[in-house]
């Protein structure tokens, strides 16, 4: 067989994605960490000042592992940043912390053109001594990731919203220009990091605080390539793929 004949792959539109996202936020001094897929209940809820009585640690929504207590697939990527502050405080190193973490996670629940049972997701993290890091920070971060993401400066508004790991929360809507007009889109939940969480880990609320965020990665292609279906990033289509 002549190799040169043969045609060339190609990554995956989700990993080049990633690329790309790292790439942006390591030039605005984030890192990139990763944390196991499979959590424990405490970096998954607890940590997290997610209460026993929550309705996200209900099985409709949480995949719990057979067999092995209080264990999950991890619902979100949040658990990462425990991780990492905790590993940070340990070791005597104290902030600021700056990373990225993106990932795969995973939901029970129904698919659709707009959810996915597995999907992977972004999370920010930045920590501070208090006053060193704002929701004015947060929202320069975003801007700034959306327009180059986006390839156009990007309009960021903030909604109140409620999160239990941060305080105050907000959710955050992106003003979005395509070919089938301009409107608002509502990306992300965010917010200043809940005493909580910092107290879980070792970190004084008194001397730190930060902010900290999550989108769809998923989300972020679809909105940029005009895709209306989340399903097809995992179906396994070539006739899809191959378009990126």
């Amino acid at each position: 067989m002549d190799l040169e004949a043969q045609k060339a792959g190609h990554i995956h539109p989700i990993p080049q994605a990633i690329r790309e996202i790292n790439a942006i936020f390591y030039d605005m001094g984030f890192e990139f960490a990763e944390g196991p897929l499979i959590e424990s209940e405490w970096y998954n809820f607890d940590a997290l000042n997610v209460p026993r009585d929550h309705p996200a640690r209900d099985a409709q929504d949480t995949f719990f592992v057979k067999g092995r207590a209080e264990t999950v697939l991890r619902t979100h990527t949040s658990p990462v940043q425990v991780r990492y502050m905790e590993k940070k405080v340990k070791a005597g190193s104290m902030p600021p912390y700056r990373i990225i973490v993106p990932g795969r996670v995973f939901r029970n629940e129904a698919t659709d053109a707009t959810h996915e049972a597995q999907f992977f997701q972004l999370e920010g993290l930045a920590i501070d001594k208090k006053g060193k890091v704002t929701l004015a920070h947060l929202k320069g971060a975003l801007e700034e990731f959306f327009s180059r993401f986006f390839g156009a400066e990007r309009q960021v508004r903030f909604r109140p919203g409620y999160f239990p790991f941060v305080e105050p929360g907000v959710e955050v809507d992106m003003l979005h220009r395509s070919s089938r007009g301009e409107k608002w889109l509502e990306l992300m939940g965010a917010g200043m990091v809940h005493p909580h969480v910092l107290n879980a880990i070792g970190l004084d609320p008194q001397e730190y605080a930060g902010f900290a965020f999550g989108v769809g990665i998923e989300r972020l292609i679809a909105i940029r390539h005009e895709v209306d279906d989340v399903r097809l990033f995992h179906n396994g289509d070539l006739r899809f793929v191959n378009q990126f």
